[in-house]
């Protein structure tokens, strides 16, 4: 691509917003016997409740299913990661089940300090915005919250268009939404294989590394600059 793009694609989960977890959420959780987990065991969990690609576990053949599944429905979701959570230790349904509402809670994720200056700049300079996402929820919501969903102008879903990235079908939806051919494009996001896949279709792709959000000012303006696009 030569100049600055006239679209841009970005993902969600490590790249505009993280699910950072809150003490909260694990003070009466128990996993193996009855056993209080640590900082470190939540992290783990943590990490295996957002790992992008990949099972995190050894999982049965349903839950295999589910896994593979999880992005494309809903119930296949909540089954994955409830698999998930029992092979990790949490037997306890309820505990599995209160763990898992704050995943799919919107409220539950927080966004990276560039992210609504840059959806803002973006939309303020005319450039259209997609969202795509391997997702099995609406996270429109959090877009609301943050006040920008005005400025996105397609949310690419996995689960509501049927495709999962890297297929080249979900690049395809995001780029028609836009209206503007895959040469164009940029794609932004925090996995070469999944993220990376809209390099088949011919767009450009910007990486940037799933950090906690303290630790990622700018990552968002960052990348934009390297491609043409200076917001700051």
């Amino acid at each position: 691509m030569t100049g600055a793009p006239d679209a841009v694609l970005f993902d969600f989960s490590g790249t505009l917003f993280r699910l950072e977890e809150d003490e909260s959420w694990f003070a009466d959780l128990r996993v193996g016997d009855d056993e209080e987990i640590d900082g470190h065991y939540q992290a783990e969990l943590m990490r295996r409740l957002t790992q992008p690609v990949g099972a995190t576990v050894t999982l049965d053949d349903e839950g295999h299913r589910a896994w593979e599944r999880r992005d494309l429905d809903p119930a296949m979701h909540r089954a994955a990661y409830l698999a998930v959570l029992a092979a990790s230790g949490v037997h306890r349904r309820e505990h599995a089940d209160a763990l898992y509402g704050r995943v799919i809670d919107p409220d539950s994720w927080t966004p990276y300090p560039d992210t609504a200056r840059v959806l803002r700049a973006l939309a303020d300079r005319g450039i259209p915005v997609a969202i795509v996402s391997n997702i099995a929820f609406d996270l429109r919501p959090a877009f609301a919250r943050l006040g920008v969903d005005d400025a996105v102008t397609s949310f690419v879903l996995s689960y509501e268009v049927g495709a999962i990235k890297p297929d080249p079908d979900i690049f395809r939806a995001a780029l028609g939404d836009v209206g503007v051919p895959a040469e164009r494009a940029l794609m932004v996001g925090d996995s070469e294989e999944a993220d990376g896949g809209a390099r088949a279709v011919g767009a450009a792709f910007g990486l940037v590394d799933p950090l906690p959000t303290v630790d990622r000012p700018s990552a968002l303006l960052d990348v934009l600059a390297a491609h043409g696009l200076d917001l700051r």
